[in-house]
Order: C-alpha cells, then sequence, then structure tokens
C-alpha cells in the first residue's frame, strides 16, 4: 500500500531527526525544512485530547485516542532498540508491528482503544500514531504523523524487579478545575516520578459540579446528564496539557466512584450511569472482559512481588440509605467472590486491594443521597460494614500475608494500620490518597471497628500516593503538588 510505504519513510526520517525523545511530535523541536513540521502543526487537531496507554501488561497495552471528526488511523511499534537501531540500518524496519488501519466513527465519539499486542516484558517500547483525514468525498488524504511516545511493558510474572506505581482521584472538583493552558500541573510531577503505571481512582471529571470561567478555563460549567454532555466533560479534562504529557507515556488503569455520574449513586438504582459509563469507557483505554462488556474491575499482575486488585464500588452497589446487613452489598456477590478466591490464589508477595472509598472513614450523604457512601457505618445504622467484615475474616482465617488498602474519595490524607483481631499486631494497612485538584476535605478520625492505628491524618493540598514494591518491602509516600514529601512509610513483607 502506498500509505504505508509512505509512512514507513516519515518514520524513517523521524527517527534520524529525534531518537531519543519520548514526547509527542507536536511537541518537538524540529528543523527547517523538515517533512515533520507540517505534521507538528497540524498534529493538534488531528488529535485534539492527546493520547492515553491503559491496562499495561507484560505482552500487552491499550493506546486510546480520538480524531477531530472521522479518520484513519493506524499505529506502528517497536523496541527503542530497534528504532535507534532504524537510523543506522534500513532493514530494521521489518521488525517494526502495526495496526491495520482503523477508522474512527460518531458512534463512539471519533474515539478508538486500540490493543498493541505481542510484547516482551519489562521493554522500553516507542509507537506512532498515524492519522490519515478523510476528504469532503469521504475518501482518506494523505497520511501524517500525529503523535509518538514512549511507555514500559510490566517485569513478568517470575521477575523480582522492583515496581514504582502512583495513585490518587478528585481531579476538577469544587471549582478547581483547569486552569491555565497546562491545567493540572501536578501530573508534571508524577511524570517525573518515572511510574510503571498509575492508577486513577476515581472522579476523573466531576460531571455534576460547575465550573465557572473565570476563574477556571471555560468548557466545563454544566452538569452533565446526557451521552454527549458526559463527554463534553471527559473532553475538556484532556484540555490540560499537563494531563495529555503524563497520558502520552504513563500507562494508566483508570476506575470510576460516582462524579462520573452523579454524587454518591449506586449503580442498579441511577438513571444516568448507563450514560456515564458508555463515556467513561469510550474516553479511558479500558480492557473489555470476554463474560461482560460493562465489567470494570480488574487485576494488575506486576512482577513476583505485587498483584493488584480494582474494585468497582459503584455499578452493583445496593442504596447507601438501606439499613447495612447480609443483603446490603457494595461489590455485588459475583464481584465478591471474584476479590475473596484471587486473593486465596493469589502468589504474589504484596496483595493490593485499590477501593475507590475507604474503609473507616465515616462519609455521610446529604438529603439528596442519604446514607453512609463509604464502608464504614454511621449512627444511621447505613455504610457496608457487614460485607467489610466478610472480607476481613477472609484475610484473617485464610492467613492472607502482606495485604494492603489503596483509597481516595475523601480529599484528605490518612493511613491506618488494622488490628481487627486485637493481638496487637496490624493485619493489614490502609492508605488514602488525593485529591488531585479539588476542595480540601475535612480531617475526621478513623472509626474504631477495625482497631486502626493512624499513622497521618491531615488534609489542605493537593496530592498523590507514590509506591515502591519489592521482595522484602512496600514503600509508601504521599507527594504534594510540588513534588514534596508529606509522608512516608515503609512495610516489611511477612
Amino acid at each position: 500500500m502506498m500509505a504505508s510505504r509512505s509512512i514507513l519513510l516519515l518514520l524513517f526520517l523521524a527517527s534520524l531527526l529525534s531518537v531519543s525523545s519520548c514526547t509527542a511530535v507536536s511537541r518537538e523541536g524540529l528543523p527547517p525544512g523538515s517533512p515533520f513540521a507540517e505534521t507538528a502543526a497540524a498534529s493538534k487537531n488531528l488529535l485534539p485530547q492527546g493520547i492515553a496507554l491503559g491496562d499495561v501488561k507484560g505482552d500487552s497495552v491499550l493506546l486510546w485516542l480520538r480524531t477531530d471528526g472521522p479518520m484513519e488511523v493506524q499505529v506502528e511499534w517497536a523496541s527503542v532498540a530497534v528504532w535507534d537501531s532504524l537510523s543506522k540500518m534500513a532493514h530494521a524496519v521489518t521488525s517494526m508491528a502495526r495496526t491495520p488501519w482503523l477508522t474512527t466513527g460518531m458512534e463512539t465519539d471519533f474515539t478508538v482503544t486500540i490493543p498493541i499486542e505481542g510484547l516482551t516484558p519489562a521493554t522500553r517500547y516507542r509507537y506512532y500514531v498515524s492519522v490519515s483525514p478523510k476528504g469532503s468525498d469521504g475518501t482518506a488524504t494523505a497520511v501524517r504523523v500525529a503523535a509518538r511516545g514512549e511507555f514500559t511493558t510490566l517485569p513478568d510474572v517470575k521477575s523480582q524487579a522492583p515496581v514504582t506505581f502512583a495513585w490518587s482521584g478528585d481531579l476538577g472538583g469544587q471549582q478547581r478545575c483547569r486552569r491555565g493552558a497546562a491545567g493540572y500541573p501536578i501530573f508534571d510531577v508524577m511524570r517525573d516520578q518515572q511510574l510503571d503505571f498509575f492508577v486513577f481512582l476515581g472522579d476523573m471529571i466531576y460531571a455534576d459540579n460547575l465550573c465557572p470561567s473565570p476563574p477556571n478555563e471555560p468548557g466545563a460549567d454544566f452538569q452533565a446528564t446526557t451521552l454527549p454532555e458526559y463527554r463534553a466533560r471527559h473532553r475538556d479534562q484532556r484540555a490540560a496539557e499537563a494531563l495529555r504529557r503524563f497520558l502520552e507515556t504513563t500507562p494508566v488503569y483508570a476506575m470510576w466512584d460516582d462524579h462520573e455520574v452523579r454524587n454518591d449513586f449506586a449503580g442498579p438504582f441511577e438513571s444516568y450511569m448507563p450514560a456515564g459509563r458508555q463515556a467513561l469507557r469510550e474516553y479511558w483505554p479500558i480492557r473489555v472482559a470476554s463474560d461482560d462488556p460493562h465489567r470494570l474491575y480488574r487485576t494488575v499482575r506486576a512482577g513476583a512481588d505485587l498483584e493488584l486488585f480494582i474494585l468497582d464500588t459503584r455499578q452493583y452497589r445496593s442504596r447507601n440509605a438501606d439499613q447495612d446487613s447480609s443483603a446490603k452489598t457494595m461489590l455485588g456477590e459475583k464481584q465478591l467472590q471474584w476479590l475473596l478466591n484471587g486473593l486465596t490464589e493469589s502468589i504474589t508477595t504484596w496483595k493490593v486491594i485499590v477501593t475507590s472509598v475507604p474503609l473507616s472513614i465515616p462519609k455521610g450523604g446529604g438529603i439528596g443521597t442519604p446514607g453512609n457512601d463509604g464502608w464504614a457505618g454511621g449512627p444511621d445504622k447505613t455504610g457496608f460494614e457487614r460485607e467489610r467484615q466478610v472480607i476481613v475474616d477472609y484475610i484473617l482465617t485464610r492467613k492472607v500475608k502482606n495485604v494492603v488498602f489503596l483509597a481516595g474519595d475523601v480529599h484528605f490524607v490518612q493511613a491506618n494500620g488494622y488490628d481487627p483481631n486485637g493481638d496487637g499486631i496490624p493485619d493489614f494497612h490502609e492508605f488514602v490518597a488525593g485529591p488531585l485538584s479539588a476542595a480540601p476535605g475535612r480531617v475526621m478520625p478513623a472509626s474504631m471497628g477495625l482497631r486502626p492505628t493512624t499513622l497521618v491524618n491531615e488534609s489542605g493540598y493537593f496530592n498523590f500516593g507514590l509506591v515502591r514494591v519489592s521482595t522484602t518491602s512496600f514503600d509508601v509516600r504521599i507527594l504534594d503538588e510540588a513534588g514534596a514529601t508529606r509522608f512516608s512509610h515503609r512495610l516489611q513483607a511477612k
């Protein structure tokens, strides 16, 4: 195909110009007369929301993009070593892999998530995204390289290599939305940490909050209740340049909380959920489970020492206002059994349970959504403590070691060691991070049901959690928007 031959020539020239850069072509400094000069000028319009990498594994990753109208797109990739050799011997091009040409369409708001498979674990890859706009007659026009970036696959299941990742949530809430071109500069701080991946733990948009302009950038001064409106709120977030830079090179595991739909929603009873869920799937690279196209909960296996269980605490939950009982559920029976079985079967050193709402911080609702929204109960006998105790009892009776919970949602930092059996030795820990950019939460003590020892409990700054996992330790730090460490703690493996 002539277009394919043309793009190979362009890629070869690009590698000669800048084989070491890991930024998008649109952000490179190009010499006069470069064949990429036109591409650099046009790429912002070709991919107006940038690109995003997600759900990385040892042998695959997902690449998300959105075009400005119907276009044909193709991704080509190879290891950085192959790309670097391309500048010396042209036949190295045969080592590249590529997708077929794919067409973006109106039915998904011109978004597409593309699997990149057959990769080697613990390997640095470089990719190029080529775009062919369609003319007025519907036929494809000249091919342009619209973006490029790099990522690293996770280590294989037998490798004991250290893994570094971050987690946080709560972006653009309570009128703390995009301000200036960068939008959310905390993402540049996270990008500097050289993460293997990031867990975006909910409230990635605040669809039910208004963001007036000024002081915020225009585009989010409405509450979303329809599919086009939810899509528009996601597009507005991606206008933040710092977020786009981050997503180009850092694979993300995205999970919703409530504000992707509506405050404190319970999925089976929420009429807006189908539209919010569709927009979420269209705008984030999330794997589709073969047994359920709506399933969002999933695992991350990173080497021999780490397995994450990312919970969906919204789609299956009972009403918050229901009295806590054996009939009340946060996870639904299928997801609960998936979690319990996974904890038993996991052979990694560290088992990390990621829950958007915290274990022990009472989080009462309001008039519109009464009842406790997190796991902890309150004086009104709501909450989800009965199901929480099922998980705790399972950890204790099965003697599951090295369990850590990561949470968000409350807009302040808290860390607890829990001793539910009262023997004086913590059985597991929980670390709560956030917000990335939202109103600070009112600090509250942990409820006493799990016998907590609180290690930190403070508010007033934007933040994220940074974790480094090894065979012997689980190191946690909370960093603020300036990159300063506000809290650190080390767990030794049992």
